[in-house]
């Protein structure tokens, strides 16, 4: 070990704790009360198998299975495919970065607003951790009711307010037990929406050979007409230009908060040190087969001029690889997709709940909301931070008379706004907390080759898609004053609430200073709560065993 550094087991040389009792540290960065003996706290209920699913399917739902095809229908199958591996590319920069900061102190109550709060500002993990609360909180009730619109594809003579009752009222029970149940429970549904989308990209593969009822080969067919690319709201290269911005950042919908839910993980999860890095590494493998090869395949089984796409043009209609499947003649298998969705949506709104709710805790132990959210049961439930996430949940009811659908269009709008504000945020927090490790000379126990460089590009791109989102309101004859708030009113609520704690905390630095930014505090516990690794054989039943585990 190096004079003056902290190994990845956090012990620290006589230089770096000279240092430290030297350096005026802000005793407000130790406000949190991370260990508060008053309270209980979450458990270590996760085990890796569960962080692996999870980190896999957590918050794969409607924006994937539904949405894509509202998508295919504005860009074409040439623009999805081609946005979605830029997504991709993004979100594995950005999944990479956030690893690296929570892999080095994953502590109760870890999320990205708590590192916002240690390792850049106040303010910042302020605005973070309410911007997560009431969004997250959002897309719950967003799960809820398309899980209901789903439904109606059978026509039950039942009223969508009884379906979403009974989600809610499942989703809701699910998150009040402790977070072993949460995890074991997201391992089936995940495992569930894993098998549904091998098979789902099997039946496209044999609907591409020709291999369905009709016996229609389509191969690339729908990539030549109606064609690879569209154009939207102009003709020739110019419409296309608009296609395939607009293309972009509808694909960012289906990514949106699924990194951050790895990171809030780790403060429940057994070893997370070393489960978190497992995780990261894996994630690529989902980027890369369930989201680039689910838009590839249904730009093969789907014309993108397909009007039940978008609902004959009022918004995200049927699911994309239904509509190819009744095509190709296969009649039984719609209603067994529509199942499958169904549970992908409870399951997405089960993990959004999840965020959300510790959102609000993590929160609480940072001093940036009551310390009433503190409290925990025994089996470390933060029960009143899942009460109050759980009211969001009442919006769902919103959709059960057609005019209030529109007031719950305007926050599934808010919300896609702070995904961006989201994974911007995300980049500042990692390049501080690197920046502070390398002043401080402390080793990590994650690294990703592609970082710092990556955070800088995700960063970039980031900016640029919170400012064209729902650029086209712009365009002549298309502007509505409406349009414009839904899309846009997001940034201002979070600098206003960023502000608004800056004027409170004025006498607060705009970021931390590296040399001190607390990267101890904590440590000690989490390193105490490491269980030594398992030692495997090579003999199949012990690979198996450690996958399980």
């Amino acid at each position: 070990m190096e004079n003056g550094k902290v190994s990845p087991l956090g012990y620290e040389s006589a230089t770096a704790q000279d240092r430290r009792k030297s350096s005026a540290v802000n005793p407000q960065l130790l406000e949190g009360e991370l260990f508060d003996d008053r309270y209980e706290t979450t458990k270590r209920g996760l085990k890796s198998r569960h962080a692996q699913m999870i980190a896999i399917g957590g918050t794969m739902g409607t924006g994937l299975f539904v949405s894509t095809g509202q998508t295919l229908a504005y860009g074409g199958p040439a623009f999805i495919l081609g946005s979605f591996c830029l997504m991709s590319f993004l979100i594995w920069c950005i999944i990479t970065a956030i690893t690296e900061v929570a892999a080095y102190l994953p502590t109760p109550g870890s999320s990205m607003n708590l590192f916002g709060y240690r390792y850049v500002s106040r303010s910042m993990g302020f605005a973070m951790g309410w911007l997560y609360f009431y969004s997250l909180g959002i897309l719950v009730p967003y799960e809820i009711t398309a899980a209901g619109l789903v439904i109606d594809y059978w026509k039950p003579p039942v009223n969508i307010g009884v379906w979403i009752t009974i989600m809610a009222i499942v989703i809701i029970g699910l998150n009040a037990l402790p977070v072993r149940f949460y995890g074991e429970t997201e391992f089936w549904f995940a495992s569930t929406k894993v098998i549904m989308v091998c098979g789902l990209l099997l039946v496209s593969f044999v609907i591409f050979l020709g291999g369905g009822p009709n016996h229609d080969r389509l191969g690339f067919r729908y990539w030549h007409d109606p064609g690879a690319a569209n154009t939207y709201l102009a003709s020739g290269n110019t419409g296309r230009f608009i296609a395939l911005l607009y293309t972009w950042a509808l694909a960012a919908f289906p990514f949106t908060f699924a990194p951050e839910l790895v990171v809030v993980t780790g403060g429940e999860m057994e070893n997370p040190r070393h489960n978190l890095p497992i995780a990261a590494r894996r994630y690529i493998f989902r980027l890369l087969f369930f989201y680039i090869g689910t838009v590839l395949a249904i730009g093969c089984i789907v014309p993108s001029n397909d009007p039940d796409l978008t609902d004959g043009g009022a918004g995200a209609g049927s699911s994309p690889y239904v509509i190819g499947i009744k095509r190709a003649g296969i009649k039984v298998l719609p209603s067994i997709i529509n199942a499958g969705i169904i549970i992908s949506a409870w399951s997405a709104g089960n993990s959004f709940l999840y965020l959300s709710s510790r959102s609000l805790y993590s929160l609480a132990l940072s001093g940036n909301a009551p310390s009433f959210f503190k409290a925990c049961t025994k089996g470390g439930v933060p029960y009143r931070a899942v009460i109050a996430s759980s009211l969001f949940a009442a919006l769902a009811y919103l959709n059960v008379g057609d005019s209030a659908s529109k007031v719950f269009n305007w926050f599934v709008a808010l919300t896609n706004t702070s995904g961006f504000i989201s994974w911007i945020c995300c980049c500042i927090v990692y390049l501080r907390f690197r920046k502070a490790c390398r002043a401080q000379q402390v080793d990590v126990p994650y690294h990703s080759r592609i970082q710092p460089w990556g955070a800088w590009f995700a960063l970039f791109c980031f900016t640029i898609l919170l400012l064209i989102n729902g650029f086209t309101v712009f365009w002549p004859k298309n502007w509505s004053a409406a349009t414009f708030l839904t899309d846009y009113i997001g940034i201002p609520i979070f600098v206003a609430i960023y502000v608004g704690h800056r004027i409170y905390a004025r006498h607060d630095p705009w970021a931390h200073d590296p040399l001190e930014v607390d990267l101890m505090t904590g440590l000690p516990q989490v390193i105490a709560e490491e269980k030594p690794k398992k030692q495997y054989s090579s003999r199949p039943r012990a690979i198996v065993a450690s996958i399980w585990e």
